[in-house]
């Protein structure tokens, strides 16, 4: 039996609990969760699967040496003690990420540098030659991550971050992260038992996270390679059975349905389900939501409205208020989970949530709520036996720990005649620190008037109207505006005499060595069940026409 190690999965806030089910359910030992990463145990095949197969990870880390450092000196001589011609040669290109929560380090790019110069140096003694940076592209990836004293050196066995599916062609404005929408999805239990819709589906990255759950498919099927690819000790043959098992994937019974009240939205969502592959499972139509009507199946909405952060919209309490009537009124029996930021948009909503996960979405620190719909007061439901919170559902929230003073300072005036009529995706954005800025100086102004009037100096300094608290809720989720890759699969990098290792990953779908493909395998028209799918489009009924009633 393979000797196990130490590896390190990293996941956004909020996700650590489902990275740590996925994990133990992929077989790996010792799941322990900790702050934004879960570790475990496994040998090499576990890490191979480890980056193929979990939804909820962002990188896999194999460290390679724990120790104690007060300075960027220290850092330098502990990492120049490793042998560091187990890793990689003269020839190789690599690069180093540092993570670095210590007072005993002012710059966490100038530990950057000296875990830099200890590997150079090393070599240079060594050899008299050294290997090169290569800050975009790679062969070997290190990271360093400190806390206070304590230090651990990592390989970086993903590269590139494994949000980085492979399926996205075109984006909308501030799309949501998949790793994020795969989590949120696992979150509601939901594995396919039901239909799913979407009924803002911006690009369409909870469809395709959803399908690719509700089939049990690794979500690695679409990415161009890994960074252990380049380690010298890769096992080719290893890998190829990863890649090429697909025993425990399982049929998917149901439907999913996406709808955008833009249809460029609605264009792009197409594109990238396409390209997956999975145009057979999802329909996709342009739809606001207030004319959604109550869906003939069993379903379960997920969704994740403006927050009126990056992305805003006119009268935006009001497309809230519109969501719990919609929900209330037309989509009772069933649950919807809703992420948001504010807590003045929730309560817009108007329902009583039966759990609430806080989690992270870039910078803002967010709810997903559950929202179990029924008919009729909540008085007269569970008089009838109805459950609004199941037991595990309270335990759960238990557990939850929330920010008491959460920063939800923006006041919306729902009495702006711009705003009347305003629907969720009109695109008319605004810039909330214009907004901000316009309210100040109509405050300064009155205040101004008080002070002339009043005989006090109004050139005295404002702090409080300072702007400093403009910017504390205006993170940027860096990985959401990354430029997502636009060629088609069968670009120049999937030429027909590359080598095997990348003819394995588009055209016939799946490499199965040079012999006859077996009875079970993908055909070759794509991605996966054929790629695109040719038959009739299944119409949705989920959504009023102009003669249908309530």
């Amino acid at each position: 039996m393979e000797q196990e190690f130490e590896l390190i999965a990293k996941t956004f806030m909020g996700l650590e609990p489902v990275l740590a089910q996925e994990l133990t359910g992929l077989g790996a030992h010792n799941v322990q969760q900790g702050r934004r990463m879960v570790s475990f145990t496994g040998d090499q095949e576990m890490m191979y699967r480890a980056n193929f197969q979990l939804h909820t990870a962002i990188r896999i880390l194999k460290p390679i040496k724990h120790f104690k450092a007060h300075s960027a000196d220290e850092v330098y001589d502990e990492v120049k003690k490793l042998n560091w011609d187990q890793y990689l040669d003269n020839h190789q290109t690599f690069a180093i990420d540092s993570v670095v929560y210590s007072d005993n380090f002012r710059n966490s790019l100038f530990v950057t540098y000296r875990v830099k110069d200890a590997i150079t140096d090393w070599f240079r003694e060594k050899s008299g030659t050294r290997p090169n940076i290569s800050v975009s592209n790679p062969d070997i990836r290190f990271n360093i991550h400190i806390a206070d004293e304590d230090a651990t050196l990592s390989l970086d066995s993903s590269g590139e971050s494994l949000h980085r599916r492979g399926y996205r062609q075109e984006s909308v404005e501030a799309p949501i992260n998949e790793v994020l929408a795969a989590g949120m999805i696992l979150q509601t239990g939901w594995h396919g038992e039901c239909d799913f819709i979407d009924p803002m589906c911006g690009s369409g990255t909870l469809l395709i996270e959803a399908d690719l759950i509700a089939h049990n498919m690794s979500p690695g099927i679409f990415r161009k390679g890994y960074a252990f690819e380049k380690w010298p000790d890769f096992n080719q043959e290893l890998f190829d059975k990863i890649y090429n098992d697909d025993s425990k994937e399982q049929d998917f019974t149901h439907h999913i349905y996406g709808y955008d009240i833009d249809m460029k939205a609605v264009n792009t969502a197409k594109l990238n389900i396409k390209a997956a592959g999975l145009s057979k499972d999802i329909t996709l139509e342009q739809a606001d939501f207030k004319d959604f009507k109550r869906p003939a199946e069993k379903s379960i909405i997920v969704m994740n409205p403006p927050y009126g952060e990056r992305i805003s919209t006119p009268d935006l309490l009001g497309t809230y208020k519109m969501i719990g009537e919609r929900l209330k009124h037309a989509f009772q029996g069933n649950d919807a989970w809703i992420v948001s930021y504010r807590e003045e948009c929730f309560d817009q909503i108007g329902l009583k949530p039966s759990i609430k996960i806080p989690l992270y979405n870039g910078s803002l620190e967010c709810e997903f709520r559950k929202y179990s719909i029924f008919d009729g007061r909540m008085k007269d439901f569970r008089s009838e036996g109805g459950v609004v919170k199941t037991d595990q559902e309270r335990e759960e929230m238990s557990e939850r720990r929330f920010k008491k003073h959460r920063d939800f300072k923006k006041d919306f005036d729902e009495g702006q005649e711009e705003n009347e009529g305003g629907d969720i995706r009109s695109f008319h954005f605004h810039s909330i620190l214009e907004e901000k800025r316009r309210e100040r100086e109509e405050h300064r102004s009155l205040r101004d008037q008080g002070d002339r009037r009043f005989g006090r100096d109004h050139d005295r300094d404002e702090k409080r109207f300072g702007d400093d608290h403009n910017d504390r809720r205006f993170g940027r989720d860096h990985d959401d505006r990354r430029k997502s890759f636009r060629g088609n699969h069968d670009d120049q990098r999937w030429n027909h005499d590359d080598h095997i290792q990348k003819d394995r990953r588009f055209g016939d779908y799946r490499y199965r060595s040079t012999k006859e493909s077996s009875s079970n395998s993908r055909d070759g028209q794509g991605l996966r069940r054929g790629g695109q799918y040719d038959g009739r489009p299944r119409k949705s009924n989920n959504f009023k026409k102009d003669n249908d009633e309530e």
